[in-house]
């Protein structure tokens, strides 16, 4: 039967004492192990319904205490009931100094609890820090001017990386609030109020201002963005993991035998299932798990998890290869999970041998009945074949693995915590079960193969892993991950558990994607529409400009659920200063300039990145009597509100000295006009225009202009969340998701910038026989920016639109 006896009445009255209410009270009560540990901590404390006149802090900060023991290393290595008096007494008040506590009494767990232990607990745990308003303008003060010169230097854009510094002094511990408005207030002081020079470098479009605090915490934001690459390993969830020795083993020497075959060094793994295509979620993973350990000096594997044979295809594995060394990353060693197949069937007898895992034979059906039947909420009971003799269960699994039972006839399961557990991965999980399937790597060796419940943490201790890093939905399975290790006595790793990376507007899932595929709405997984890593690729976003974004949006326990428009704008930022600029016409209209000779020709020198600046390099740029302009800059009906070129009106050519004034324009027998002839007014005294367009030359000599086909991708999907239209998600796609100009033309410009790709360099593209043509990318001045396709050819050149040139694409008149 399962256990009844609620944790309310007894936690109740202590909670009272407390101060803590009802709420926290039934938080407290919803897991079985979190009440446990209540229960311990409010003994060690010698809380009882008799105890009065505690700070009410003092609750706070044991509930941060219970939430970080509860489900890691339970007692801190015998320090918790240190930790708990200290917070009794008023030492420990504040979730940092919690946490501080816990970290520095992981990080000790070898020493006693004596005077030097002491001294290094408060120090480390700001322990009689206070801060009172005077004394805080005082220390912010006397902090400023060791760091003035700097200041000056960088001003207001200097401002986050100050707050992020400050972390690491005393001043941490004052409250923070009060600490940003001191040093506020300190900023102004010493560099007066913002002016030009702390302004965003592009230059912002005329629009109604914006209250100025807003505008302060958008630049605030961007300067963040450029403290550091690695911002997201400084500050946050994973700036508090513990280092390599920190995870404690319930044998002791397997710690020392992980650190002898690691030397301490950091080692991770990216664990990726070869049974579909990743998407952008996984490159947060991806750059978690390498980054973390390249950033600490370590290693990481790229391990798949291929235990479901029937699913599992090479391509996808090839595709996740590439991806990663893509993104930059070199992983340590290339494993699957099969390479111990032999071994984690060894394993498996052992937990048999050990009474801890039993050959059940159960349907389905029977087994969700056995944990309590729909929703979990009945009665829990014991599988019938649960205390089959050892001997028996041991044959029995040899009889799986030999052929005796087809798929679902047996299955061998870990004998856990069915009846007292809260957990559902603590309810007699499956460790193997039996499949038919040929295995890509083994072939047809076995009958049986594992589960990621029992393979996953097993794989960690062979590898001697470090930190097992994973997303918050297998925060339940660290138990389960933990029980295994011990149960069988082996090095046991340290799961931790991120918030998964969304992106709203779009779908990642793969059941979903393939109906887009088969239905022909897509053109294929690396259609530039979608967000799957080969088609974000595909689509010409640069792999740096991914790392960017997974760096600014930090890591944290909290699912990032994001506006496609914030991935754009990210990506937007990192191509504005890092790849050239050309002129493209997409919709072309030819101008004759009457004035100028059949065989006019000459050339400008025009910089390949902004005027004047010649960093990228410069090209030649012909200029002809006949040249193209965009049909959309040319109105055969003139109005006051417009600017562009129309009968009688002059318009300026970018990179030209002179302009050209419309003096005729005929059309076609449908109306279309076909041709607009235009005067050079070069001989006239020169008069600005209002506005500039662009234009490209007919110079068969020059090889001008370039035809290529452009597609301007736009979102897939008509709403935020397609998978709510109530006819699903298919009949939410957008049918304007994709413009096709298949008579576009761009200047000649373009063949050297293909010569020099990847544009920008960087680490996933520094090989060229790696590299693909999505790395030729440009601005199309006036347009958008733009990557070569895959289907371009020698003869032929495809183009994908990557991002808009500003998030309210359009061309103002």
């Amino acid at each position: 039967m399962a256990t009844t006896t609620s944790a309310e009445d007894t936690l109740a009255p202590l909670f009272a004492a407390l101060g803590l209410g009802p709420k926290a009270l039934k938080e407290a009560t919803l897991n079985k192990k979190v009440a446990a540990t209540w229960e311990e901590v409010l003994k060690e404390g010698g809380v009882d319904e008799s105890t009065t006149a505690i700070d009410p802090k003092a609750g706070t900060a044991l509930t941060e205490l219970v939430a970080a023991t509860a489900k890691g290393d339970g007692n801190l290595a015998g320090k918790r009931e240190f930790v708990v008096k200290q917070i009794l007494e008023g030492k420990i008040k504040t979730k940092p100094q919690v946490a501080e506590a816990v970290k520095y009494c992981r990080e000790n767990k070898d020493k006693q609890v004596d005077e030097e232990f002491v001294k290094g607990f408060e120090r480390e745990c700001g322990v009689g820090i206070e801060f009172t308003a005077e004394s805080l303008t005082a220390a912010v003060a006397e902090y400023i001017e060791k760091i003035k010169a700097d200041i000056e230097e960088q001003r207001y854009k200097g401002l986050p990386a100050t707050l992020v510094a400050i972390k690491n002094t005393a001043l941490k511990w004052a409250p923070a609030g009060d600490l940003k408005k001191e040093i506020d207030a300190a900023y102004l002081k010493l560099l007066g109020p913002k002016d030009e020079r702390d302004a965003p470098p592009k230059k912002a479009p005329k629009a109604a201002a914006a209250p100025a605090a807003a505008k302060e915490k958008v630049e605030e934001k961007e300067a963040t963005q450029e403290i550091s690459k690695d911002q997201m390993f400084v500050t946050g969830f994973l700036a508090g993991l513990h280092k390599p020795g920190g995870n404690e083993q319930i044998i002791p020497a397997r710690m020392e035998e992980h650190l002898k075959a690691t030397g301490g060094k950091v080692y991770t793994r990216f664990p990726p299932e070869p049974n579909g295509y990743l998407h952008i979620g996984h490159s947060k993973a991806i750059a978690i798990n390498f980054g973390f350990a390249r950033y600490h000096g370590g290693e990481c594997y790229l391990r798949y998890d291929d235990t479901n044979p029937e699913s599992e295809e090479e391509r996808y594995i090839i595709a996740i290869r590439e991806i990663i060394e893509w993104l930059g990353f070199k992983p340590f060693k290339i494993t699957h999970a099969s390479d111990h197949f032999d071994r984690l069937y060894e394993l498996a007898e052992e937990l048999i041998k050990k009474d801890k895992g039993y050959v059940c034979h159960c349907t389905a059906e029977e087994v969700n009945a056995q944990r309590g039947g729909k929703d979990n909420r009945g009665e829990r009971f014991e599988c019938k074949h649960r205390n089959r003799p050892i001997e028996e269960s041991l044959a029995e699994f040899r009889a799986m693995r030999d052929g005796k039972y087809q798929p679902k006839e047996a299955m061998l399961r870990m004998k856990q915590d069915i009846l007292g557990s809260g957990n559902p991965q603590m309810w007699d999980l499956t460790a193997y079960r039996v499949l038919t399937a040929p295995h890509p790597q083994t072939g047809d060796k076995w009958k049986i193969y594992p589960t990621y419940d029992f393979t996953h943490c097993l794989c960690d201790s062979f590898e001697n892993i470090s930190h097992s890093l994973c997303t918050t939905e297998f925060i339940n399975s660290r138990e389960s991950y933990d029980w295994l290790c011990n149960a069988l006595e082996i090095y046991r790793p340290q799961q931790r558990e991120y918030g998964r990376l969304n992106l709203t507007g779009t779908i990642m899932s793969k059941r979903k994607i393939m109906k887009l595929v088969d239905g022909g709405y897509v053109r294929g997984w690396d259609d530039p529409r979608l967000y799957t890593l080969v088609a974000i690729r595909r689509r010409g976003i640069p792999p740096g400009a991914i790392l960017s974004f997974v760096n600014e949006l930090g890591v944290t326990t909290t699912h990032s659920n994001i506006q496609i428009k914030r991935f754009e704008q990210t990506v937007r930022r990192y191509l504005e200063e890092s790849v050239p600029r050309l002129m493209m016409i997409l919709d072309p209209l030819r101008i004759r300039i009457e004035n100028l000779p059949a065989d006019h020709y000459e050339e400008f020198d025009a910089p390949f990145f902004k005027p004047n600046d010649t960093k990228m390099g410069t090209h030649k740029l012909p200029f002809t009597r006949i040249i193209y302009i965009d049909r959309s800059d040319f109105r055969e009906t003139d109005s006051k509100d417009y600017f562009r070129l129309a009968p009688g009106k002059s318009v300026g050519l970018l990179k030209v000295p002179h302009t050209i004034r419309c003096t005729a324009f005929s059309k076609n027998g449908d109306g279309k006009i076909i041709e607009v002839v235009c005067h050079y007014e070069n001989d006239v005294p020169f008069k600005k225009p209002k506005t500039y367009i662009q234009w490209i030359a007919e110079a068969p000599q020059a090889g001008s202009p370039v035809p290529v086909e452009v597609r301007q991708t736009n979102q897939l999907f008509k709403s935020e969340n397609p998978n709510d239209n109530p006819e699903g998600f298919l009949a939410d796609i957008n049918p304007d998701s994709e413009e096709v100009f298949k008579d576009a033309i761009i200047e000649n410009g373009i063949h050297e910038i293909r010569r020099r790709a990847p544009w920008p360099e960087q680490e996933g593209e520094k090989d060229k026989s790696k590299i693909g043509p999505e790395s030729v990318r440009f601005q199309a001045l006036r347009v958008a920016y733009f990557a070569m396709d895959s289907d371009s050819t020698e003869d032929k050149i495809v183009l994908n639109r990557i991002v808009t040139l500003k998030e309210d694409a359009g061309k103002s008149a």
